[in-house]
């Protein structure tokens, strides 16, 4: 086991108290019932996590694909299962996400949440706990116990503070992945049986009858793509997105839907990697029908917010292509992406927050003409909006750019196919952003103010208040990492680049049990598409 391993040299268990620190702050809320007390205690513990975590960045070492500040202690011998814990440079960036959001998801309901805020910062303090350890799980019952923990906090968030159809939205969410997880759960069983290990490195080492990968493969990959999600598993997904409150849609948007992906890179590729070469065509042509339907279905959208989640479903669909090119520029493209639509779409869902705050709508229409009013919010909402379909200097661009690379490289055809997608993402964010900052109807005027942001004006009319400093805090946070990723990927890129390459090597070693026919029907696949962005 030490062979895959570099124990923790910190002073500290870095990994466990970014998962026991939140525990801790939800049982000591359940004695508190002052709300101002119990936000800012939510948000002082969400900050003290996100402290403990940064040495996961700055004590990192790049240079090797080791697990890094691993703990590593018995748990049941009897069937050879330990506590074991670790980052490599894909998980680690996914587990700094997760605490750097959390905060802000205490920020953005300061005023949203109006009933039972003791459960609602309860709840959420579990959630970050279950999300971290879902991504440094180095163990596949660790693992799943995670997994699934996070269903019953995101089912409460949606189904007590959620919308109108909350009931709907929730039901819809918790069958759907645990519907999902039942997948996960049999592969993992599957796994122990045939080789006596739950230890996931211990199991990316053995060799497994290509049968046997395309059924693991299989299991995992459905439950991945539930989570994801990914077409056609993309429907509950618009339903959560709009039920929840603004926290719930920034833990979907941020870090659950990244979980799918996180799964096809640390269980699909290194496991079953003569099945994932087999399955490649499929996945890859799944993921082109997701960026372009969800394109296209967010085109069509009245509510900003149902429109921010189809475009999810498009952007992560970049996700699972980037994955499944097998190459280092596409795999690293989709972990950027994963970090970035994290920030990118994650301040999108606190932009359409704030203004259903203040006019108690999220219609286009109710939230037009805006730019007078609201100028600061307007800044940040196009900054936003252009990051969304990769603007050049934003974080987007970057890792779409990544992508696209690896596409053409692979199979040129699949890269023209994608540019539509990103052709179809400028056209509905510039329409969002047309709408709601100059369109000339004044929809938001009949909607009233309870919040204290607007001021009576003549004829019925309300002006909203701009942005207060809470709220710039919380979007110039989010800004920061926009502009930053734009113009400065590479300590990023660096961190992940060693354990890619490790990846890839893992799957082309991984291959030779694969069937021939199954490597032709690649290969055919690439040479057709070179043929035609040749003509």
């Amino acid at each position: 086991m030490e062979k895959y391993l570099i124990l923790n040299t910190l002073d500290y268990p870095i990994l466990s108290l970014t998962m026991i620190i939140p525990v801790l702050g939800a049982l000591v809320c359940m004695f508190m019932k002052n709300e101002t007390a119990l936000k800012v205690w939510g948000l002082i513990v969400t900050l003290i996590t996100l402290a403990v975590s940064i040495p996961l960045y700055t004590a990192f070492d790049a240079t090797t694909p080791l697990y890094q500040f691993v703990e590593n202690r018995p748990w049941f011998p009897a069937i050879n299962l330990n506590y074991v814990v670790g980052v490599d440079g894909i998980s680690v960036l996914l587990v700094l996400l997760t605490t750097f959001v959390m905060p802000l998801c205490i920020l953005c309901s300061w005023r949203y949440i109006k009933t039972r805020m003791r459960e609602f910062i309860f709840v959420t303090l579990l959630m970050e706990t279950a999300m971290i350890g879902v991504f440094v799980s180095l163990n596949t019952v660790l693992f799943y116990i995670f997994w699934e923990g996070m269903l019953v906090p995101m089912y409460l968030i949606i189904a007590v503070w959620g919308g109108p159809r909350k009931d709907y939205a929730s039901i819809k969410f918790f069958l759907y992945t645990f519907t999902g997880s039942i997948f996960l759960l049999v592969a993992i069983i599957a796994l122990y049986i045939t080789t006596g290990t739950f230890f996931i490195p211990e199991l990316m080492d053995h060799t497994y009858p290509f049968m046997f990968q395309l059924w693991i493969f299989l299991a995992f990959a459905l439950s991945f793509a539930i989570k994801m999600p990914m077409y056609p598993f993309h429907t509950w997904l618009p339903a959560a997105h709009v039920e929840a409150p603004t926290a719930g849609s920034v833990i979907l948007a941020s870090i659950l839907l990244k979980m799918g992906g996180y799964g096809f890179l640390r269980f699909c590729l290194p496991i079953a990697p003569a099945a994932t070469m087999a399955c490649v065509p499929w996945m890859i042509g799944l993921s082109i029908v997701s960026i372009i339907f969800g394109g296209y279905l967010a085109l069509g959208q009245s509510d900003m917010k149902k429109l921010i989640a189809y475009s999810s479903v498009g952007h992560m669909g970049f996700v699972t292509l980037g994955i499944f090119l097998l190459n280092p520029e596409g795999i690293k493209g989709a972990i950027l992406q994963m970090i970035n639509h994290g920030v990118t779409t994650g301040a999108l869902f606190v932009c359409v927050g704030l203004i259903y705050e203040r006019t108690h709508s999220r219609e286009i229409s109710d939230n037009s003409a805006l730019g007078m009013m609201m100028p600061l919010f307007v800044t940040f909402f196009g900054i936003f909006s252009l990051s969304s379909f990769g603007f050049p200097g934003t974080n987007s661009f970057v890792s779409e750019i990544l992508v696209l690379v690896g596409a053409f490289r692979e199979m040129p055809v699949v890269g023209f196919l994608a540019i539509i997608g990103a052709i179809l993402a400028a056209a509905y964010m510039l329409r969002l952003l047309q709408k709601v900052v100059w369109n000339t109807s004044d929809g938001h005027a009949h909607h009233g103010d309870d919040h204290g942001h607007g001021d009576g004006h003549g004829g019925g009319h309300h002006v909203l208040a701009d942005l207060n400093l809470r709220e710039i805090g919380t979007l110039a946070f989010l800004t920061f990492f926009v502009f930053w990723i734009g113009f400065y990927p590479k300590p990023l890129l660096g961190m992940m680049d060693v354990s890619v390459n490790h990846l890839i090597q893992q799957v082309n070693a991984g291959m030779a049990c694969a069937p021939t026919a199954a490597l032709d029907h690649f290969a055919m696949i690439k040479g057709i598409g070179a043929k035609i962005a040749g003509m």
